[in-house]
């Protein structure tokens, strides 16, 4: 017996050394020295195989890592050249039917062979994968487990009954086609989407803990009153009564501590009793919990805490784990938005990652940590944006932690686009959404529907949410006030000079005329809700500079049909930047965020880099976005001369009347100088002059100037560059003037300006 636990050590000691991916990781261990949840981290390679029918394969002849997509199978998937083509040409296309396939839809089978010791034996095990898409069932040892239709959600499998004890185990999952997706599935379907790669793309581990689990934790912050809120789901994996008089509940004791997350301060603690019923999962609300001078989370200072959860069932520890949490209050107030009591304008972007999956050269980036960070946060900081959306599907687990980290405001959106799915299934995988990612503080806004209307979802089941998760705003698509009970904000999407049609052409689109007032301009400012701006810039390129399936008629009305790169690319980066001066000017719009930061560089929009993605090369259209982006800057208020459709009015040695509208984002009064620079079309300056300018604190001003215009016509290039008092760095301005009467004008085309170091 002593030479068999010498054995069964020696191979444990040797199977830890290999490095083996079924690792033992511990979420707890402080104080008690006690693992109350051993975790073997199932993340690495797995075998893979596809087949026609619903059967696993007779053997496997692919690896496939995990987390990931189907896509970085090895060798290749079948058709594999389907998913991923690389048009010579683009082809205007404006949407695309999900059932419409030019592929065989296969079944996707993933094993994985790990050794499981005999003392975790007694224990109960929990399968879980935090994202699985398209339909996935678990078998264990051939044991079915059952079938999951969540795509967005954590799957939680409990596998106890089929494992083995002191030897291998197989672990083999299913995962079907999105062409077999039930109708019940909550949403799951982009028009703007053509190949949908199924995959497990978040982490999936192996727990043991004992009878009572931490299912679900959910940390809610509120910063005003001094507390957080402790919301808990307990996973009894007691077996349900048996036989008549057996206990159908038990009881049990949570006991939760609040750390400073770097320092590990303790400075908050909490116990107290509750019941839980046998084979279910049980809401807990805890009592709140108070914490003295909480440090706020902010961009700015993203201070986290650790709250630490630990359940004991009959006097011992059961379950224990930790959520990460900031301090920080969000709230909607009339038409802003207010982050701890201070009004915040939102700037930034958009994350498709679900349309970046289509692109041929994503490969294994979007679990690339140190990539997903250089993209998703040092990019943003520096282009100036303080928030993101995550835009028609979420993100791998790991994305939001990062947020978290540094700082970055999350609007966090469903793959709603297309109305899909039950009710039922809906509000199931929406409410376990909130349990899911609800403790993160980087997502301030759910959104549930993108472009859309629902009464269920905005008049039934939002209401239910807020009462789970009252520390968030809803955002529901279209629907304004008339359609829901309680709108606390909207999303327009301005998309201007898009449409080519008679009417543009009889009233042309006056690009950089802030003064611009469409029909939406003026529905969002009659509201009295919040408005963001979460779309807008229907000017996309491929990252090799041609014009996305949507903007091929954009770029032939604009710039003709023999355009350049270069041309289009000045272009693009001119029309962004006026564009989001335009609507960062109305201060009746909460936030700005330009679409959009990451997509399929083939499909019908763009983002704004150039070449392989993996290198994150920026386009000019970036550099002159974080000019626009600028918390504080000064906007020339300037019908565009160059692209606008629009007849030049300026004459030889006339006097230019405009005005100057400063903005600022921040709440404190800023000073400084304005430069005005008029520059010819070699570059030549030839004219100069300088103003001191304050610029209210959250606020806006406008002031009136004007000059003399030179007596050469040319097409000419206006500058404003804003300097404030003790900082080194001007924030530019610009607008292309015609002056006099040519039959062809040159401009000069401004470098783009280069980075600030805005990184976190």
């Amino acid at each position: 017996m002593k030479n068999e636990n010498f054995i069964y050590l020696l191979f444990f000691s040797f199977w830890l050394l290999l490095g083996n991916t079924s690792l033992f990781s511990q979420e707890t261990t402080k104080e008690t020295g006690q693992e109350p949840r051993k975790v073997i981290n199932l993340n690495g390679t797995w075998d893979f195989d596809q087949t026609i029918n619903a059967f696993p394969p007779k053997k496997f002849t692919r690896k496939i890592p995990v987390p990931g997509l189907i896509h970085l199978a090895t060798p290749e998937i079948v058709e594999y050249d389907k998913f991923f083509q690389r048009p010579n040409k683009v082809e205007e296309k404006h949407g695309h039917s999900a059932m419409d396939i030019d592929y065989t839809p296969y079944y996707n089978w993933y094993r994985k062979k790990i050794f499981i010791p005999k003392d975790m034996k007694g224990l109960e095990a929990v399968l879980k994968m935090k994202k699985s898409q398209y339909v996935t069932q678990v078998y264990v040892n051939g044991i079915d487990f059952g079938s999951f239709m969540q795509n967005f959600t954590p799957i939680d499998a409990a596998v106890t009954r089929g494992l083995k004890y002191g030897e291998e185990n197989e672990i083999l999952i299913k995962v079907s086609d999105r062409y077999w997706l039930p109708s019940a599935a909550a949403g799951g379907t982009d028009k703007e989407k053509e190949h949908y790669l199924p995959g497990i793309w978040d982490d999936v581990s192996l727990s043991f803990t004992n009878k009572l689990r931490l299912h679900r934790v959910l940390v809610l912050p509120i910063l005003k009153e001094e507390k957080v809120t402790i919301k808990v789901k307990i996973w009894n994996l007691n077996l349900s009564q048996m036989h008549y008089g057996d206990s159908t509940t038990d009881s049990l004791q949570l006991e939760i501590k609040v750390f400073e997350k770097k320092s590990k301060l303790l400075i908050a603690e909490f116990k107290d009793d509750y019941e839980s019923v046998r084979d279910r999962r049980t809401e807990i609300i805890a009592s709140d919990i108070h914490i003295d001078s909480p440090h706020p989370w902010s961009p700015e200072d993203p201070f986290l805490y650790t709250a630490e959860i630990s359940v004991y069932y009959k006097g011992e520890l059961s379950d224990k784990i930790e959520k990460n949490f900031g301090m920080r209050d969000f709230e909607q107030r009339g038409k802003f938005f207010y982050l701890n009591d201070k009004k915040t304008y939102l700037r930034g972007s958009n994350i498709t990652l679900q349309r970046f999956f289509e692109d041929p050269d994503s490969g294994n980036l979007a679990w690339d940590r140190e990539w997903v960070k250089k993209m998703f946060i040092d990019i943003s900081k520096d282009t100036n944006w303080n928030t993101m959306r995550i835009c028609v599907g979420l993100v791998p687990d790991f994305w939001y932690d990062l947020a978290d980290e540094h700082g970055l405001l999350l609007q966090n959106e469903w793959m709603y686009w297309q109305k899909h799915g039950w009710n039922e299934q809906i509000e199931k995988e929406y409410t376990d959404w909130v349990w899911a990612d609800g403790s993160h503080p980087s997502i301030v806004i759910w959104d549930a529907i993108n472009e859309n209307r629902d009464d269920f979802i905005g008049n039934v089941l939002v209401p239910k949410l807020k009462k789970l998760d009252p520390t968030r705003i809803w955002d529901t698509g279209y629907m304004t006030s008339e359609q829901m009970i309680a709108d606390e904000m909207d999303e327009p999407h301005p998309y201007m000079g898009n449409n080519i049609s008679d009417e543009l052409r009889a009233n042309p689109y006056p690009l950089g005329n802030l003064n611009y007032k469409p029909e939406i301009i003026r529905e969002s400012e009659e509201s009295s809700s919040a408005q963001l701006v979460n779309e807008y810039g229907w000017v996309w390129l491929w990252r090799d500079g041609t014009p996305s399936k949507l903007t091929v008629p954009v770029y032939d009305y604009y710039l003709g049909k023999n355009s350049t790169v270069a041309e289009r690319r000045n272009f693009q980066a001119y029309w962004l930047q006026l564009e989001t001066e335009w609507l960062r000017s109305n201060r009746a719009i909460a936030g700005v965020l330009a679409f959009t930061h990451l997509t399929n560089n083939y499909g019908y929009t763009g983002d704004w880099f150039i070449g392989d993605i993996k290198d994150l090369t920026p386009s000019p259209a970036l550099g002159w976005l974080r000019e626009s982006f600028e918390p504080t800057n000064v906007f020339i208020n300037l019908t565009d001369e160059r692209y606008a459709k629009v007849k030049p009015t300026k004459g030889t040695g006339d006097y230019l009347n405009f005005t100057l509208l400063g903005i600022n984002d921040v709440s404190e009064e800023k000073n400084g100088v304005v430069e005005i620079r008029l520059l010819d079309s070699s570059g030549k300056e030839v004219f100069n002059d300088q103003i001191n300018i304050t610029l209210p604190g959250a606020d806006k001003v406008e002031i009136a100037y004007g000059f003399q215009l030179p007596k050469i016509p040319d097409g000419y290039l206006l500058i404003t560059e804003f300097q404030e008092n003790g900082s080194e760095s001007k924030k530019l301005s610009r607008r292309y003037i015609k002056i006099g009467k040519k039959e062809s004008y040159d401009f000069f085309n401004l470098k783009v300006p280069e980075s600030r170091g805005n990184f976190n």
